[in-house]
């Protein structure tokens, strides 16, 4: 039992991509409407490198807080920002009712040598709680497989309490495959004296390739029988689809069986196989 955690409610969020294309735009209307049915407590919405992405960001934002049952959660970068552009966004999600953010670093785009007047997700955070007290609720990044630009697991922890003492209210972890990392995550913030809610982030396998490419670049650790398993189906795309969902419907279940607050899964912007995975699984 993972009992800092265990005291939490479990809940269930999504997150979202903004589309580049209109087509992309009415398949998401489409999607969200399907996942809908799974009540999730929020829908969150990445944020490109440097706000690459922030006019699409805001459209798709606007369009789950206003025309949807659902509330929105706008990830908020801050590379490459200043406090007058934070400022201006975080009015604009006050005047549309947003209550929940997921405050990050973000990557540094391309060719941008100055990351601005915010150089840590921390920054961010502490900035919001001085400049709104408790307007918003404040989602951070954990890493249980310890952050990819940290030299070692304690500097990871470290630079995560602070991350958490500067105000963060609760946090969404990278996804991972292996149950145990998640859980020594745990014990590590216990004996650092972190408590707050840490919800275990889920990535569906429906692509090899695509997943060993997005786990090379965010630092998630892919098990090496779990590689070799998925390369053996080579151009067989359903047993691919159909062990993908049975490792990860497990790894969810097991998290929730042991105490996780929840499960925040990243959807890819599909249906499937979040629909049917999250309908398997027994919340407490």
């Amino acid at each position: 039992m993972i009992k800092s955690q265990h005291k939490y409610p479990q809940k269930f969020s999504l997150e979202f991509f903004p589309p580049r294309t209109d087509k992309g735009t009415e398949k998401l209307k489409t999607v969200i409407d399907e996942l809908g049915t799974l009540n999730p407590d929020y829908m969150s919405v990445t944020y490109g490198a440097g706000g690459t992405t922030q006019a699409k960001t805001l459209e798709t934002v606007q369009y789950i807080q206003e025309q949807t049952d659902f509330a929105a959660a706008p990830h908020l970068t801050c590379i490459g920002a200043c406090e007058d552009s934070v400022n201006e966004l975080l009015d604009l999600y006050e005047t549309m009712g947003i209550k929940r953010i997921v405050a990050l670093r973000g990557d540094l785009p391309s060719g941008m040598m100055d990351p601005g007047e915010f150089k840590y997700a921390s920054d961010l955070v502490k900035f919001i709680k001085d400049t709104r007290g408790d307007r918003f609720h404040l989602e951070v990044a954990a890493y249980p497989e310890t952050h990819p630009q940290a030299r070692n697991c304690d500097i990871g922890m470290k630079w995560f309490k602070h991350k958490v003492d500067q105000g963060a209210d609760s946090a969404i972890t990278q996804y991972f495959f292996n149950f145990d990392s998640y859980r020594y995550f745990i014990d590590n913030c216990e004996r650092n004296g972190i408590d707050l809610p840490i919800v275990p982030g889920i990535m569906p396998i429906t692509n090899y390739e695509n997943l060993i490419r997005f786990s090379e670049g965010c630092g998630a650790e892919v098990p090496r029988w779990l590689k070799c398993r998925l390369e053996s189906f080579d151009d067989d795309k359903e047993s691919l689809l159909s062990f993908g969902k049975d490792v990860v419907q497990e790894l969810a279940q097991n998290l929730l069986d042991a105490g996780a607050p929840g499960i925040h899964f990243y959807s890819m912007n599909s249906i499937e196989p979040t629909l049917e995975i999250t309908k398997s699984l027994t919340f407490k």
